[in-house]
């Protein structure tokens, strides 16, 4: 990171910016073509999970390169400048790398939909029909690395 004095180092304000955030943008890449797209997701033991439709542009990209970058952001309050270059942002974001896995069993898929309904709705007890598991695709992103950064 080239501004050390904005890092975040401490994994507990990471975690919270996580938490916290509800939006994430997963990248991907096919060749040289670049595609990002905002996800609901939520984050537990070092995986990131969002669900989608079972077919699309995403899913399309995902078969063919695994490999993603996630980012997160909170945004803060505008700081005003008095020269055009003097004005900025306040924020806490953490960018990550990692490998996205299609979660196929019926067992996990529940159990990764819950985290991500417990984060959105608040409890973790819901039950999933086969209908709905079958129209649905669950991804589950492996966390390699993970970084944070402020401006306050």
């Amino acid at each position: 990171m080239r501004r050390s004095d904005k890092e975040i180092k401490d994994p507990k304000e990471i975690d919270d910016i996580l938490q916290a955030a509800q939006v994430c943008r997963i990248a991907m890449a096919e060749g040289d073509v670049p595609y990002i797209v905002p996800v609901n997701f939520a984050v537990s033991a070092g995986c990131l999970y969002f669900h989608c439709a079972t077919s699309g542009r995403k899913i399309d990209m995902l078969r063919k390169n695994h490999t993603v970058c996630f980012e997160v952001d909170m945004p803060g309050d505008l700081v005003q400048g008095e020269a055009a270059c003097s004005w900025g942002m306040k924020y806490r974001s953490v960018i990550g790398f990692g490998q996205a896995d299609f979660i196929e069993h019926d067992a996990e898929k529940k159990q990764a939909l819950d985290i991500l309904m417990k984060k959105y709705a608040g409890n973790d007890v819901f039950s999933y029909d086969n209908d709905q598991l079958d129209k649905v695709c669950v991804i589950g992103v492996r966390i390699d690395t993970i970084s944070g950064k402020r401006s306050d």
